[in-house]
């Protein structure tokens, strides 16, 4: 419920999601994609947060850099996670009221 609200609010903020695919690149392991919220803040931050993976964000003043260094977020999150529920990126709503 909590990032659906945050999604509702980064929508109705920024008017546009960029949807970015990720692939987490493991020995012996198939690769997963991810989607991957990136937004700029007002100090020209790019910022990206991890919809499948609470809490599994970054930033950094590139998108080579930034994207990178989402990557060995997601990598760091995998492999220090106890439990691997992994929820599914649905969609945004923009709802209004």
């Amino acid at each position: 419920m909590m990032i659906l609200k945050l999604k509702s609010v980064l929508r109705e903020k920024f008017g546009s999601i960029n949807k970015i695919y990720i692939q987490e690149k493991r020995i012996g392991i198939m690769t997963k994609k991810y989607t991957v919220l990136i937004e700029k803040d007002e100090e020209g931050w790019l910022i990206s947060e991890v919809m499948e993976l609470p809490g599994c964000h970054t930033q950094a003043k590139t998108m080579d850099q930034l994207l990178e260094r989402t990557k060995e977020a997601i990598q760091a999150y995998i492999d220090t996670s106890e439990e691997k529920d992994i929820s599914e990126f649905v969609g945004i709503q923009q709802i209004e009221v």
